[in-house]
């Protein structure tokens, strides 16, 4: 047996997902992670299995980014350890793609190329990729600043709003801002849209059909594939509950693992026709009408959820380093192994989820110790992080009982 790798994991961004991605690490390898970002936030303060080593506000700027990733790995120059690099936010995957080639030596990583980033980052070609491949997805279409007055609609209400460009969403502010908007009626599109285009943002906004349904329709599917270019890992999870805060909606806040072969065959087939390499994430919800999943995005990471994943037996760190680190040959794995995934407490998963078969089965696998929880880990314990996790658990009281079911201009 060859002798291990040393390496070193290095994050980029300090919220939950990054959290997910160092205890995964931690489970697997017995390892601590570092992280740099543009803040230290809730998930990644006090812990022992993550340290934001590096805080730089300004990392999304091209130039401080590759100084700050340069000049932090001079810190392990002469260790021996090899640098894993593992973006964890939009903003910090695009970095990575516009710059790879000036950290290529310095860190271990692999990415797509600019190219592909930009047809699969901008929904509206996006949309053009996944008819080449036979997906649905919500009659979709775009809307510009400067048609944004008086539109005409190809569908009836509600309407799902959303920006095409995620990372200019991001920074831009107004009142009653939330990450997804639903208009239930024309006037409050047309008040949405003005918000909206009264901000900073000035690029196009994604207009859909509403696929029917609650959240419990919600799929979400996660899969790796490796330098070669073939997809390794295939992961899907059925939403029991989205988060409804106006920063969160969209955000997966309770997952069972699923299992579909047919959806899993076709994302393979898709992943590996477009020519795909490391994590990607899609949303999309199962439409009764017609029996079809809608395909709504692909996120080109993991997503802030993927820990249902590590939490079902398939560590997305050991997927990650054995491709990057070790270079070993990978079969396609498609997960099968069922947990209840959570970042909420139990009472509100079965206060809100609406489907009692749903419910059911969230019964069952509590009752067999299946249920894990991304924020509550027994080999990160303190006194400092029990404090900050009972404060976060005990928001989300607050913030069901305050937003559930609003996605509209209102507080």
């Amino acid at each position: 047996m060859a002798e291990k790798i040393e390496f070193i994991p290095v994050l980029l961004g300090s919220d939950i997902n990054v959290y997910g991605m160092a205890r995964s690490f931690h489970e697997e390898y017995g390892i601590s992670s570092v992280a740099i970002g543009k803040g230290i936030l809730g998930p990644c303060t006090a812990s022992k299995i993550v340290t934001v080593e590096v805080v730089e506000p300004n990392l999304e700027d091209d130039e401080v980014f590759v100084s700050t990733l340069l000049n932090f790995a001079r810190r392990y120059e002469g260790s021996g350890k090899k640098l894993l690099l593992v973006p964890c936010g939009d903003n910090y995957i695009k970095l990575l793609v516009r710059n790879q080639e000036k950290l290529r030596g310095v860190y271990e990583f692999e990415c797509i190329d600019e190219e592909l980033l930009m047809r699969l980052s901008i929904k509206e070609s996006f949309y053009q990729v996944c008819t080449e491949h036979g997906f649905s997805f919500p009659k979709t279409i775009t809307c510009s600043y400067e048609e944004h007055q008086n539109l005409e609609l190809p569908f009836d209400f509600p309407v799902i709003i959303k920006p095409s460009n995620s990372v200019a969403y991001w920074n831009c502010k107004f009142p009653h801002k939330k990450k997804v908007f639903v208009a239930e009626t024309r006037e409050e599109f047309d008040a949405i849209l003005t918000a909206i285009y009264s901000s900073s943002y000035k690029d196009h906004l994604i207009l859909q059909e509403y696929i029917p349904g609650d959240d419990s329709n919600m799929r979400v599917m996660n899969c790796y594939c490796g330098r070669d270019k073939k997809v390794k890992l295939i992961a899907l999870g059925n939403a029991l509950l989205e988060e409804h805060s106006p920063e969160g909606i969209g955000s997966y806040a309770a997952i069972i693992n699923g299992y579909d072969e047919k959806l899993a065959e076709m994302m393979r087939g898709f992943l590996e026709g477009i020519g795909y390499v490391g994590f990607a994430n899609f949303d999309m919800k199962y439409d009764s009408r017609d029996g079809t999943y809608k395909l709504f995005e692909m996120n080109l990471r993991q997503g802030r959820s993927s820990f249902f994943v590590t939490a079902a037996g398939y560590n997305l760190a050991k997927w990650l380093t054995d491709d990057v680190i070790y270079h070993k040959d990978m079969p396609c794995t498609v997960a099968t192994n069922k947990v209840l995934w959570t970042i909420i407490p139990k009472k509100i998963i079965f206060r809100y989820v609406k489907d009692e078969a749903v419910k059911a089965e969230a019964k069952e696998l509590i009752r067999q110790g299946k249920i894990c929880h991304s924020y509550y880990y027994r080999g990160d314990r303190s006194l400092k992080r029990w404090v900050h996790y009972m404060k976060n658990q005990y928001h989300y009281f607050e913030k069901y009982k305050r937003y559930f079911g609003n996605k509209g201009l209102r507080d």
